[in-house]
């Protein structure tokens, strides 16, 4: 058995969140909620459980994109790792 680290961007060293996305990719994304307010639009992504038939369990987390409604302004959105990126 092994240690298994969490993803780090190799740009900036920061610890990342990959998930599958919505549309068979996978997206790296902040490890923190942001109001929807300080995101940019292109940004935001929400995590989705997606539960297993029988019994009703949670079997995996799918990020979905933000779009056609716009969240509140307060409402937590999970920003692309991207848009808070910054080199070392």
């Amino acid at each position: 058995m092994s240690w298994i680290e969490p993803p780090t961007c190799p740009t900036c060293g920061v610890l990342v969140q990959v998930c599958p996305a919505n549309y068979d990719r996978w997206v790296s994304l902040a490890t923190v909620e942001l109001p929807a307010k300080d995101v940019p639009e292109p940004f935001r992504w929400r995590l989705t459980k997606l539960p297993a038939r029988d019994p009703p369990i949670v079997t995996d987390i799918v990020a979905v994109r933000v779009r056609g409604v716009d969240p509140l302004p307060g409402e937590p959105v999970v920003p692309a790792h991207r848009m808070m990126c910054v080199p070392e």
